[in-house]
């Protein structure tokens, strides 16, 4: 069973290794705003193909806002390696190996193949801005690849976010 994230607070650690060398270290990022990471499904996955290939697209933009950017999935060091380059990702960070247990850390649907083009298991869609201090600001998980928060419309709301102040939401405990 996953576990619920919560808003505001200090998120699992995370560190995998990328395509290309070198590794993501979640503890280890200083973006001025926002570390981004998104999660997707897999090398199988034509949703996130599109998807992927729409933040590759938009990278400098995220950058510009403060954003650092990875894109993250169970994939070995193959897939995700084929994913970088048949998908024409650029630069944008992809890492591999995420566990289980990592998935269901960050609150992750995983789900099992129902098709031979399918991952054995594999996570479902999620995405997390985390803050420079690595508390949670922003989360959104899906149990099916097509639900994903709109990039532009998210984009836009970044200079609201940091130049007012907005809260995490989600945090009352009651």
């Amino acid at each position: 069973m996953s576990s619920k994230l919560r808003p505001d607070h200090q998120t699992p650690p995370l560190s995998l290794p990328l395509v290309g060398g070198g590794r993501f270290d979640l503890a280890e990022e200083s973006p001025r705003a926002f570390t981004m990471i998104v999660v997707y499904r897999g090398h199988h996955c034509p949703v996130c193909h599109k998807y992927l290939s729409q933040l590759a697209n938009m990278l400098d933009q995220f950058e510009e806002a403060g954003f650092s950017v990875v894109a993250v999935s169970m994939n070995d060091e193959t897939l995700a390696a084929r994913a970088q380059q048949e998908w024409d990702l650029g630069r944008l960070r992809i890492a591999y190996g995420l566990t289980i247990e990592m998935a269901k850390d960050w609150g992750l649907w995983i789900s099992e193949a129902f098709k031979e083009t399918e991952q054995d298991i594999f996570a479902e869609p999620g995405m997390f801005w985390v803050r420079p201090d690595g508390r949670l600001y922003l989360v959104d998980i899906a149990n099916m690849p097509w639900p994903r928060p709109d990039l532009e419309f998210l984009l836009s709301k970044a200079p609201f976010a940091l130049e007012n102040g907005y809260p995490a939401r989600g945090t009352y405990e009651g």
